[in-house]
């Protein structure tokens, strides 16, 4: 559930970015699509690393 959530908002900041430089003012959709793409790689960095550390020690 939550890979499809970061795989549906990496191509929703990817579309904005694609619109944003495409289209002719609209140069703030290329900023939000970074932001967008940034807090989404931290969130899941977040997630994983967390997820690293509950393993048990062997």
């Amino acid at each position: 559930m939550v890979m499809a959530l970061f795989l549906l908002v990496v191509l929703v900041a990817v579309v904005l970015g694609i619109i944003g430089v495409a289209a002719d003012g609209l140069g703030y959709l290329l900023a939000i699509a970074i932001v967008l793409f940034a807090v989404d790689v931290i969130f899941f960095a977040v997630r994983v690393s967390r997820r690293a550390g509950r393993r048990p020690v062997r």
